[in-house]
């Protein structure tokens, strides 16, 4: 079997709770800070700040049903750009949202635990943050369900608590003078104008949608339909609870108290609005919505880092499955990385905060990017449903705003996160670059000395065969006697794109029909591409998901490495029933 397709192991896939409490509790657990953040830089018009987040967040759901409904893979931003980009800027989006993930993780599991050491002082944050990573990576090798199941009871409990909280402040305001809400009203913001308080309110309140994207990162594992109903689920849950929550404080708590109380002002509104078992309920719930936060993180990384493997981005180390067809491998390897951050950082995650804001953004921007270039470059593929221009445009200005805000707020933040971003960048353009690097390798050793010599020519021989083993692996694109300017895109695709010297290009024909002008073209395409093998097959029959399969088989070629050009809507079948064929025109 080849090393480059994993082994597919048969698993029940997600419904909509629970493919909803597995990105819910990553943006539902932002009702715990969001509120504090954005009435310290919004005032008494915070709600309205988190009311213009969530006309965002309104706009995004067409732009991300759009993308996922033409391509339904895994791989969130990164799927979108590499279909209608090139492989190194989908790599970029990639990098960020991994980076996304890792601050979400390593500060989601120190702040649940922060929670916990106020009712159970005796804890060591530190220690606790890493066996909570540690249970949360045991959880992801078992397998999503397994996952999705404390997912949806951490969720439900979430809803709920928020829910008693909210009815509680209703009533409390019912049974209380507006007093306090005058006061607040009256109040001078901080910030200046109206204007500048609700533009700094909303940069910060748009923390608060974080997890969004993730639902898009695992779209493979959820049922037919549900993937819209995660999104307009989220949306119901943040649109409600955010502004709702924000108009709470300001009628009950003097504006002047949210900074002393910052790091847990909700458990703190719970016991003015319910009393001490309110505030305890909150508590509780932040510790365990926070650790679902965690798990949203390990989930989606799983599928992110997964199809970066499968297109050669990263090591096929990876790709390797256990029983219940988790990868594990890539949950160890994250678990490793979030444990090497907390301890650089010594527990201090100030500077993390600046990773998450801006890798964040910058992903939702990349997403609503590749929305503008599917319609560009991709108008003919299928989709359920299509967000217009206008609407995404607008939705990708207000992400440019809200990242524009953040650096206002904290430049040093944004410096941190150019920090981590270049590293990372620097692995993910090795990877891509690595028969580059193979062949500069060669050349230094064959260049060395005498006394090297022996050392030089074993060496060389291993990375001669580390070069030719990649180049050997063979493509395949699919024809519909395309003209040769067509066929022209594609070598120059491969040629760019793709380290292989083998392209098989295959025509499914029918009785009757005669390929000699096609291969004519195939001839001259030969003669300017030397480098590239092209070997030319015609085929009598229909092109189905199955006549892909069994071609697969035959020739040992994955079919992440057989590409075709943009279907038309008279075309049988969606590109997900293809089985992970590519588009490259």
């Amino acid at each position: 079997m080849n090393t480059t397709e994993p082994l597919k192991t048969a698993h029940k896939k997600l419904n909509e709770l629970q493919s909803t409490a597995i990105s819910g509790n990553d943006i539902s657990s932002s009702c715990l800070y969001v509120s504090a953040l954005t009435v310290m830089y919004a005032g008494q018009y915070a709600w309205l700040s988190l009311l213009v987040v969530a006309l965002v967040l309104f706009l995004f759901r067409k732009i991300y049903v759009e993308v996922v409904g033409a391509l339904p893979l895994n791989g969130g931003a990164y799927n979108v750009l590499l279909n209608t980009s090139t492989k190194r800027i989908a790599s970029i989006a990639a990098t960020l949202t991994v980076l996304s993930y890792m601050a979400t993780a390593v500060i989601s599991a120190s702040e649940a635990m922060h929670y916990l050491s106020n009712l159970l002082p005796w804890l060591n944050v530190v220690i606790a943050t890493v066996v909570v990573l540690g249970i949360f990576t045991y959880l992801t090798i078992s397998g999503i369900g397994e996952s999705a199941n404390v997912a949806v009871v951490i969720f439900l409990i979430h809803l709920v608590s928020l829910s008693l909280l909210v009815i509680a402040g209703v009533w409390f305001i019912a049974t209380h003078d507006f007093e306090t809400l005058h006061l607040n009203w009256s109040m001078p913001l901080k910030s200046g104008g109206v204007i500048t308080a609700l533009f700094l309110g909303f940069s910060a309140a748009m923390l608060g949608i974080s997890g969004f994207e993730s639902s898009a990162n695992f779209v493979e594992e959820q049922e037919q339909g549900v993937f819209s109903k995660t999104l307009r689920n989220m949306w119901g849950i943040v649109s409600f609870f955010n502004p709702v929550l924000a108009l709470i404080i300001i009628f009950v708590l003097p504006l002047s108290t949210v900074g002393a109380h910052e790091t847990s002002l909700l458990a703190y509104l719970g016991e003015m609005t319910g009393g001490k078992w309110l505030a305890y309920l909150i508590a509780v719930d932040a510790v365990l919505v926070l650790c679902g936060a965690v798990l949203t993180s390990f989930v989606g990384v799983s599928g992110l880092v997964n199809r970066m493997t499968l297109d050669r981005i990263l090591p096929n180390f990876f790709l390797k499955q256990n029983k219940k067809g988790a990868y594990y491998r890539i949950a160890v390897a994250f678990l490793i990385l979030c444990v090497s951050v907390l301890f650089v950082t010594k527990g201090d995650l100030t500077s993390l905060a600046g990773v998450y804001t801006f890798s964040f953004l910058s992903v939702m921007a990349l997403f609503g990017i590749g929305n503008l270039l599917l319609k560009i470059k991709r108008r003919k593929l299928p989709r359920p449903v299509r967000a217009s221009i206008f609407s995404v445009v607008v939705a990708v200005s207000f992400i440019v705003i809200a990242f524009y805000g953040n650096i206002l707020l904290n430049s040093n933040a944004f410096f941190t996160f150019l920090k981590y971003l270049f590293p990372a960048l620097l692995l993910v353009i090795i990877m891509l670059n690595r028969t580059v690097l193979i062949k500069a390798v060669i050349e230094i050793l064959e260049n060395m000395y005498n006394p090297f010599r022996k050392f030089a020519v074993i060496n060389n021989r291993k990375l001669h065969r580390l070069h030719r083993r990649i180049n050997e692996q063979e493509f395949v694109f699919f024809t519909k006697k395309d003209n040769v300017a067509i066929l022209n895109k594609v070598m120059q695709y491969v040629e760019d794109n793709e380290t292989t010297r083998k392209l098989k290009i295959v025509n499914v024909m029918k009785e009757g029909e005669n390929n000699e002008e096609l291969k004519v073209d195939l001839r001259v395409l030969d003669r300017a591409y030397p480098d590239i093998d092209i070997d030319f097959v015609e085929i009598y029959g229909e092109f189905t998901p199955d006549l892909i399969e069994k071609l697969s088989k035959e020739w040992n070629i994955p079919k992440n490495f057989m590409f075709i050009a943009s279907p038309s809507n008279r075309f049988s079948y969606r590109v997900a029933d293809l089985g992970g064929v590519r588009l490259i025109m």
